[in-house]
C-alpha cells in the first residue's frame, strides 16, 4: 500500500485516524491474521462492521478496530454478530453452519472489556497493537492476548522534515511575543513549538492574524487553537494565552466543543486547569466556568452508570490525558488537533 498516515504524540507513534488503521489492517489481513478480505464498512441491520473477512473454511470473521481504548467494544461486536446471523449476507462465500469469529483490535483494552468478555457467551479474541520506531523504520506489532504471541510487520511511512513545510512565524506573532514582559524565553519558545506542532499536523491547517489573536484552523468556522495577546491594562497583559477548541467536558450541554482558555505552568509543559469561555451565550454575559480539577470532572461522569453515548464519546476524546495520569499540555494539544480533524 502507499505510505501510511502516522503521527507522533507525546508518548510515541500512532495512526493519524481510525480510517488509517483500517486501511492498513485491510491491506495486510493475510499477513497479519491469515484472513481473506471480504468487505469493509459493511452496513447490516443498522450496524456498520469495520471489516468482514474469511478463513479458508469459509468461516466468517468480524473485526472491530479502535485507534484508542474503547470501553464498549464487546457490546459492538455482539450487535454485529446478531445482525449478521439474522441477515446472513454473502451466502455463497460464507458457511453459516460454522460459528462467526469475532476479533477486537485496539492499542489498549479497558478493564471492563475483560469483565464483559467473561460473561459474554460469544468467543471474542483480543489483539493489542502498537507502532514501533527505531529511527529509520516503523513497524506494527500485534499481540494476541489469548496466547501471548507477537507478530511484527513493516509500516510504510517516511518521516518528513516539517521545518521546511511551514512558513516562518508572522511578524505580528514575533512582535507580540517580544512585548510579553512577564514571559520567560522558555515560555516564548514553547509558544513557537506549539505553533509548529499545530501547523505540521495537517497541510490544510491555516494561520491567521486577527488583531491581538493568532488563529489556527480551516476557515472561520473550524478553528482549532489560538494565541491571544491581551491589550495593555488587562489583568492578562504581558503573557500569551492559549485557547483550544476541545470537546465539552460537561456532556449534557448542547454544543459538542467549546473554546477553552488553558491555564498553563510557567514552562508551558502542563496545564493547571481550564476556563470555559461561553462566547455563544451573550445573554449570560459570556460567563466563565472554571473547573478546579479537569480530570476529576471527566472521571465523575464516567463513574455514572447512567451515562449515554454523548458522555462516552467525551470520555474517549480525553482518554490520552486520563490514562497518562498527567496534565501534559502536549497531549491536550493532540486532543484539540484530533477534534479539529474530525470536523473537517
Amino acid at each position: 500500500m502507499d505510505l501510511v498516515n502516522l503521527k507522533q504524540t507525546g508518548t510515541g507513534w500512532e495512526f493519524a485516524t481510525e480510517a488509517d488503521l483500517e486501511d492498513f489492517i485491510w491491506a495486510n489481513l493475510k499477513q497479519l491474521l491469515g484472513l481473506t478480505p471480504l468487505k469493509r464498512q459493511y452496513f447490516v441491520n443498522g450496524q456498520y462492521c469495520d471489516i468482514l473477512a474469511l478463513r479458508e473454511n469459509k468461516r466468517l470473521v468480524v473485526l472491530e478496530l479502535k485507534n484508542i481504548e474503547d470501553r464498549y467494544i464487546i457490546q459492538q461486536l455482539t450487535r454485529y454478530y446478531h445482525a449478521l446471523q439474522e441477515e446472513k449476507p454473502f451466502g455463497d462465500e460464507v458457511d453459516y453452519q460454522k460459528p462467526i469469529e469475532l476479533l477486537a483490535i485496539t492499542p489498549n483494552f479497558h478493564r471492563d472489556n475483560f469483565t464483559d468478555r467473561i460473561y459474554n457467551h460469544l468467543a471474542i479474541r483480543f489483539f493489542e497493537f502498537s507502532i514501533l520506531a527505531d529511527g529509520i523504520s516503523y513497524f506494527l506489532e500485534l499481540k494476541d492476548l489469548d496466547n501471548q504471541k507477537f507478530l511484527k510487520i513493516n509500516v510504510p511511512y517516511q518521516q518528513q522534515n516539517s521545518n521546511e513545510d511551514i512558513p516562518p512565524p508572522p511578524r505580528a506573532l514575533i512582535n507580540k511575543l517580544a512585548k510579553c514582559e512577564k514571559s520567560s524565553e522558555k515560555e516564548k519558545e514553547a509558544v513557537l513549538k506549539i505553533r509548529k506542532k499545530i501547523l505540521t499536523f495537517d497541510q490544510r491547517m491555516q494561520e491567521n492574524v486577527n488583531g491581538n489573536v493568532i488563529e489556527y484552523g480551516k476557515g472561520k468556522n473550524n478553528i482549532c487553537a489560538e494565541f491571544n495577546f491581551s491589550s495593555p491594562g488587562s489583568v492578562y497583559y504581558g503573557r500569551p494565552h492559549l485557547f483550544l477548541r476541545l470537546p465539552d467536558p460537561e456532556p449534557y450541554h448542547k454544543q459538542k466543543t467549546m473554546r477553552m482558555r488553558i491555564l498553563v505552568n510557567e514552562d508551558w509543559h502542563e496545564f493547571q486547569g481550564m476556563i470555559n469561555c461561553r462566547l455563544a451565550f451573550k445573554s449570560q454575559g459570556g460567563s466563565f466556568y472554571q473547573y478546579p480539577s479537569f480530570i476529576d470532572l471527566i472521571q465523575t461522569f464516567m463513574n455514572d452508570e447512567s451515562v449515554d453515548d454523548r458522555v462516552r464519546l467525551c470520555y474517549q476524546s480525553y482518554e490520552k490525558i486520563i490514562k497518562s495520569k498527567t496534565n501534559s499540555l502536549d497531549l491536550l494539544v493532540d486532543i484539540a488537533l484530533e477534534t479539529w480533524f474530525k470536523r473537517l
